[in-house]
């Protein structure tokens, strides 16, 4: 019985740690290609941010792939025993299913318990000091504010720059457009420079060898000048003021505050609500996933690893799809959204124990 059980829980734990690495460096690439996309593109991205973005990010995505991998590890790991007749053998001994799946769920509940802590505690604080970097990466690098070979919009103005070369700028266009989206201004810069001015916190561009025309009462003038500007293109957002932290980025006592904050204030906590529902049940994501997963993968007795990651995938879309649906409710407190977020978790476990039940006693 033990060597089953060390069997088991070998094999789990290193199915386990292979799944999470492959779904943490996927969700990895997500999220990086989507929020510093532009500062990669333009190669001014230092190694060092770079390191350590994906190191605030790996405990905010482990959130979630922790639980698919122990969903996938369960189905391919209980797949393979089952379609390896190593089952069957083991009942035959007098082995019931519960007590020889009994360490993979205690498995399941302490990767529940570290989802739990990360879930509430760490990832909400690794996500505000990932967002907090990115935003003070924007303000002290204004370059990293535009696109190499892309256009950047700015307030008024459309600027295209064909390279990037410190805070010189080469080959850049200049759009500007009236009320109803004419163009009003073109012009070419065959360099410009980018500067901060740090009295009046505006973002300046200065445009060297320019060539352009303007539309005025309904007449192209052109022009041309070797020194033209500076354009203002905003303002930098005042440093003293930091960055006011999302909800997902409250870990669970801020989140308790502020439901305490807007209820005194007589303000409809229930999106707090849903964050915080939401934080908590996914933390037992786990313990759900393994119930559910163990059944299913002796049901379907095949050990196939594209089988196993294949049901995997349509267990998680269902799980989190119900999720999604319940933050779709809340802007309608009365259907009591905060609750859904419990849903996949009951239905998950409830069915998971009632297959582990039946086949237990081989029905």
């Amino acid at each position: 019985m033990r060597t089953l059980h060390f069997y088991l829980t070998r094999e789990t734990l290193a199915t386990l740690l292979m799944t999470v690495v492959v779904f943490t460096f996927v969700l990895l690439l997500g999220n990086l290609f989507k929020e510093i996309a532009a500062l990669m593109a333009s190669g001014r991205v230092a190694p060092g941010f770079l390191l350590k973005a994906i190191g605030l990010l790996i405990p905010y995505v482990l959130v979630y792939s922790l639980p698919m991998g122990m969903l996938t590890a369960t189905l391919l790991v209980f797949g393979r025993f089952s379609a390896d007749h190593e089952l069957t053998a083991a009942r035959a001994g007098g082995v019931s299913l519960l007590s020889l799946s009994a360490p993979v769920l205690v498995v399941g509940v302490l990767m529940s318990a570290l989802c739990g802590w990360m879930n509430l505690q760490v990832a909400p604080q690794c996500r505000l000091a990932y967002k907090a970097m990115l935003f003070e990466y924007g303000l002290e690098n204004t370059t990293a504010l535009l696109t190499e070979k892309g256009f950047t919009d700015f307030p008024g103005h459309r600027v295209y720059v064909g390279s990037i070369d410190g805070a010189t700028l080469r080959d850049v266009m200049i759009y500007q457009h009236n009320e109803a989206g004419n163009l009003k201004l073109r012009m070419h810069a065959e360099e410009a420079s980018l500067e901060l001015d740090e009295e009046t916190g505006q973002i300046n561009l200065t445009l060297r060898t320019v060539d352009g025309f303007e539309f005025s009462d309904g007449k192209e003038r052109t022009f041309v000048y070797s020194r033209y500007g500076p354009i203002v293109l905003g303002k930098k957002p005042d440093e003293s003021k930091q960055r006011p932290a999302k909800l997902k980025e409250l870990g669970f006592g801020q989140l308790r505050e502020r439901i305490a904050e807007l209820k005194q204030q007589d303000i409809d906590p229930t999106p707090v609500q849903v964050q915080l529902h939401q934080k908590v049940a996914l933390s037992f994501a786990c313990i759900g996933f393994t119930l559910i997963g163990i059944p299913l993968a002796i049901r379907a007795h095949r050990r196939e690893t594209n089988i196993g990651i294949a049901m995997a995938l349509v267990l998680v879309t269902i799980y989190y799809g119900l999720i999604v649906l319940g933050q779709a409710l809340e802007g309608h407190p009365r259907l009591l959204p905060h609750l859904w977020m419990w849903l996949p978790n009951f239905l998950f476990q409830g069915i998971g124990c009632v297959l582990l039940w039946k086949m237990n006693r081989g029905i």
